[in-house]
């Protein structure tokens, strides 16, 4: 098929089947107390959990008749983005990333390898500014864009409750006793601890995020005090929320790359804070965490690789 037939087929570019399926990793605390399970979704075809919900959303925009004839828009810290640029780029979908300015480079050459149009916002506003030059972006020409807002866009929680639930209860034969995900627009954490809840009600999900609005790991909030809480968030559904300070994310991923060879973000790395603190309480509980993404993404950052 040329890639002019595929783009305006019906079928899906071969590209979109990579996504999912990911590794359930086996990890050892460092004192040897104990183990959980880490979820490789840094081994996406674009690099983060974020391919889930950029297919499913390009999906349902295609779906709908939205897409290819609107550029998509939406605002991203990079991994959303780059899961749409790529994903996008396979199906002939434009695309339109409003970035903060403090997006790691990498995260922008991506954006831009890919094709997408990048508009860079104040660093100072962090996510929400980006989200609000997106809107005054699709208010201002309904014709030229798709505002796809993965923060409130129902296909986002949907893409986990389809796929990451389903795997990781299959793939830790229903054993699974603690969920663990980082939030930012908390789809990951709705859509999989949905699912999960609904195969077992007594497991327990806990919900990942800085201990203050003023921190380090892109992509997260602070729920507690963000001016605009995702509007897929329902604050009922965790069981607890672990605030964790960029330092420990930092130390953990530092940790990972150096004696598991496993090499994640920041997001990751406070993720695997909160699960190990999970195994200490209960050496034998099934501990799941989500590995969002790769560290790949933050090596221009070298002094966060580099203890204290």
């Amino acid at each position: 098929m040329t890639a002019v037939e595929q783009r305006t087929s019906t079928r899906e570019p071969a590209l979109w089947d990579a996504v999912g399926n990911t590794p359930l990793l086996p990890v050892a605390l460092p004192d040897g107390a104990g183990r959980f399970w880490l979820k490789a979704e840094w081994l996406n075809p674009g690099g983060s959990v974020k391919d889930r919900a950029a297919r499913a959303i390009l999906r349902d925009g295609l779906r709908r008749g939205l897409l290819p004839g609107r550029r998509l828009l939406d605002a991203s810290s990079g991994n959303t983005g780059i899961a749409y640029a790529m994903l996008g780029a396979a199906a002939g979908v434009g695309v339109t990333i409003c970035l903060p300015g403090n997006a790691s480079p990498e995260r922008r050459a991506l954006l831009e390898v890919h094709g997408a149009e990048v508009v860079v916002t104040d660093r100072m506003e962090g996510t929400e500014g980006a989200a609000r030059r997106a809107r005054e972006l699709a208010e201002s020409d309904p014709d030229r864009y798709y505002y796809a807002d993965q923060y409130s866009n129902p296909a986002n929680p949907q893409a986990h409750r389809d796929t990451t639930g389903p795997e990781l209860w299959a793939q830790t034969g229903g054993r699974i006793t603690h969920f663990v995900a980082a939030m930012g627009t908390t789809g990951t954490m709705m859509g999989t601890g949905g699912y999960l809840r609904e195969r077992n009600p007594s497991v327990t999900l806990v919900g990942v995020q800085p201990d203050s609005p003023y921190h380090g790991l892109e992509g997260l909030k602070h729920l507690a005090t963000t001016s605009q809480p995702p509007a897929l968030y329902d604050p009922g559904l965790p069981d607890r929320v672990a605030e964790i300070p960029t330092e420990a994310a930092d130390r953990h991923a530092r940790w990972l790359a150096r004696s598991t060879g496993l090499l994640v973000g920041w997001s990751a790395g406070a993720a695997v804070a909160a699960a190990i603190e999970l195994v200490h309480e209960n050496p034998e509980a099934c501990v799941v965490a989500i590995g969002c993404d790769t560290g790949a993404r933050y090596l221009s950052e070298p002094h966060r690789w580099v203890e204290s």
